[in-house]
């Protein structure tokens, strides 16, 4: 299962795991183009993704637990068993000093960014621990390198992501001796939708200028982060239980 599938990140990873032979429940809030804070995929956008091989979309927000229940019920009903999920789904938002922020704007960052990814961890790590090989089954978390370093005008993006990765440290403390594991992957400067967003925060910057913050020296492709998520997904994954991947491209803040 992967959320925030529709596009981005999200969307090149089941791409990534459908090529590695993976089935995918694809789940996507697909808002629109009148979302908060700024334009979101549509329903088309995720199903879409059928066209790659073997997807279910589905529609579901990451806020409602019951219906990230439904979907896991969908995948094991179809399947089987649910090895994987990657909790990518998130907003960017800010612009401004933490004590100039709007409340509604941290309320948004925490319950999607951070306790999205906390409702995603809930509803299929118990999955994975019924299935037929935990040992094989991965939990995956999209962080940021803003997980691990602060950014400007963005409190509230940080302490969220900061939280991700936290989360992510702790699922794996209450794993230990299940076999399933629990990764936290940091993107840098990636090129999709949030980056074009992350950009018209600040008056006058650009891509490049967010991307000169990052020793590769140029933007991530979503199918960089997505076969840096697979590995974590895969067999030899395993290793990185309890580790903050960072595919930041040497992010230096």
């Amino acid at each position: 299962m992967v959320t925030g599938a529709a596009r981005g990140i999200g969307a090149a990873t089941v791409r990534r795991l459908v090529a590695e032979g993976y089935a995918v429940v694809a789940v996507d809030w697909c808002a629109g183009a009148d979302a908060t804070p700024y334009s979101m995929p549509t329903r088309r956008d995720l199903e879409l993704l059928s066209d790659v091989g073997d997807v279910l979309p589905v529609v579901a927000d990451v806020r409602d637990r019951g219906a990230l229940d439904a979907a896991v019920a969908d995948a094991v009903s179809r399947w089987g068993r649910l090895d994987v999920a990657v909790a990518a789904a998130a907003v960017i938002a800010g612009g401004q000093k933490l004590w100039e922020s709007a409340p509604e704007e941290l309320d948004l960052l925490w319950d999607i960014d951070a306790k999205g990814v906390w409702n995603t961890a809930a509803a299929t790590v118990p999955a994975m621990l019924a299935g037929p090989e935990p040992s094989g089954c991965r939990f995956v978390a999209v962080a940021s390198a803003a997980g691990s370093s602060g950014l400007f005008h963005l409190a509230g993006y940080t302490a969220a992501k900061h939280a991700v990765v936290g989360m992510m440290r702790g699922l794996a403390a209450d794993l230990v001796n299940t076999g399933v594991t629990a990764v936290a992957v940091s993107p840098g400067s990636t090129r999709t939708e949030m980056l074009e967003r992350t950009a018209r925060l600040y008056d006058d910057a650009s891509i490049d200028d967010l991307v000169s913050h990052q020793l590769l020296g140029r933007a991530i492709e979503p199918e960089e982060i997505a076969e840096t998520i697979a590995f974590c997904c895969s067999p030899g994954g395993a290793v990185l239980h309890g580790s903050v991947v960072h595919a930041d491209g040497g992010f230096k803040g």
